[in-house]
């Protein structure tokens, strides 16, 4: 294979809101971190272990902005994307270094927004009382329930 690829597929829970930083002539990025979870049983100890690694990503102009506006701390998404490392000069003088998903495509898989509207929607149907004494319909008379 002559070329080469970097592609990284992850799925996993927003850390923090998106922050958004906007720049001259319109354009912007969106940061936040993404958490994805590896579950495993200790084979010494029989015990079931989590273990977290934390992803920087970034998005860029219009897919920033609609991360922003659907997305909240704790929400799940898929994205796709590529790694992208660079370095800076901290104020300090010394040279900083971070690694970021680039991303290129994402799919929201739930949302706070999305879960507390269902919440709401299923105490709203707890809480209604329907009175179904004197209430026949004719198509359904034969079935058995």
């Amino acid at each position: 294979m002559n070329g080469t690829l970097n592609k990284v597929m992850l799925i996993g829970h927003l850390g923090d809101d998106v922050k958004m930083h906007y720049f001259e002539g319109g354009n912007c990025i969106g940061r936040f971190p993404l958490a994805t979870n590896e579950v495993y049983i200790n084979k010494t100890t029989n015990e079931k272990l989590t273990s977290t690694e934390w992803h920087n990503l970034v998005v860029r102009n219009k897919a920033a902005e609609i991360c922003e506006k659907y997305l909240s701390k704790g929400d799940k998404i898929y994205v796709e994307g590529r790694i992208k490392s660079r370095q800076w000069q901290a104020e300090d003088g010394q040279t900083k270094y971070t690694t970021e998903i680039q991303v290129t495509e994402f799919t929201f898989l739930t949302t706070k927004k999305e879960t507390e509207l269902h919440k709401q929607n299923q105490d709203s149907n707890k809480n209604t009382n329907f009175d179904s004494h004197g209430v026949r319909n004719s198509d359904n008379d034969d079935l058995p329930y």
